[in-house]
């Protein structure tokens, strides 16, 4: 009877980020299938798990998938995990389900901790509907390219981003898709976890103000703005800015830059309006 391949989460900083059902598995397997052997281990090490450990990752993954597919074959149980977070997720392990689901090999998710879900619980940004986009092109103009694309996408946009790209990426970001605004976290669930939120241009600024940009980061964007309509009420079109995530002052900026009135008027008529 073959065996079964379980794909499960693990801490993406703080070690206690894991489910009791997560440890359980891990000490329950044949063996554990990782990107790096000395990474997990100091995991394994923390919860006094003790299970043989293969290293599976982006340049061994064609060929450790047939060295596991045989071995779940052959009865073995396989838990499959990344140096942090959900396996799959811009990291190794597509080609080894996939393959295990042809096999008719049984795949059982162990769900737990993600990058992408902490970094949008915490953004402020509407979570509705994102839409993730993997890491961004290192090369400046396929990257201009996915943003341009990106333009079209009504949800709040959500990519990983290296510390040696982040301040090109949020310039790119400035010229393509505008005063957008956009929420950079950094260092999720450590110590130095960090939140920083403004328009591109304005955290851009922030990092250009420290000697160096370093940490595991989560770039969110918001959606874009609808244009604000001079012909409907001011309360609405202040609404109508804050439900595609526009913060509630800079909306009241806005609807007054576009009718040439100052921000005092629009927040006294938004007051009164909801008296």
């Amino acid at each position: 009877m073959a065996g079964t391949l379980y794909v499960v989460s693990t801490p993406i900083g703080n070690l206690e980020d894991i489910t009791f059902r997560a440890v359980r598995i891990l000490d329950e397997v044949s063996m554990i299938a990782c990107e790096d052997t000395r990474h997990s281990r100091v995991l394994l090490q923390h919860y006094g798990i003790d299970r043989p450990l293969i290293s599976y990752h982006d340049y061994n993954e064609q060929e450790r998938t047939g060295d596991l597919i045989a071995k779940l074959q052959g009865g073995s149980s396989v838990a499959l995990i990344s140096d942090a977070g959900t396996p799959l997720i811009s990291d190794p392990g597509y080609r080894l389900v996939n393959r295990a689901i042809e096999e008719g090999i049984a795949v059982i998710p162990i769900p737990g901790p993600s990058a992408i879900l902490a970094a949008l619980a915490g953004s402020g940004l509407p979570t509705d509907s994102f839409h993730f986009g993997g890491f961004l092109a290192a090369k400046t103009s396929q990257r201009r390219k996915q943003l341009e694309a990106a333009k079209e996408i009504e949800s709040t946009l959500v990519f990983y981003e290296a510390p040696h790209r982040i301040l090109e990426t949020l310039a790119d970001i400035g010229e393509v898709l505008g005063n957008r605004r956009v929420v950079l976290t950094r260092e999720l669930t450590k110590v130095h976890e960090e939140f920083l939120r403004g328009t591109a241009a304005e955290v851009l600024e922030t990092l250009r103000q420290r000697p160096t940009v370093k940490g595991e980061m989560t770039l969110l964007i918001g959606k874009a703005a609808a244009p604000p309509m001079s012909d409907v009420p001011v309360k609405d079109a202040v609404e109508a800015l804050m439900r595609a995530g526009v913060a509630r002052m800079d909306a009241i900026k806005a609807v007054a830059r576009e009718r040439g009135v100052s921000k005092r008027e629009i927040y006294a008529a938004v007051e009164s309006a909801g008296e």
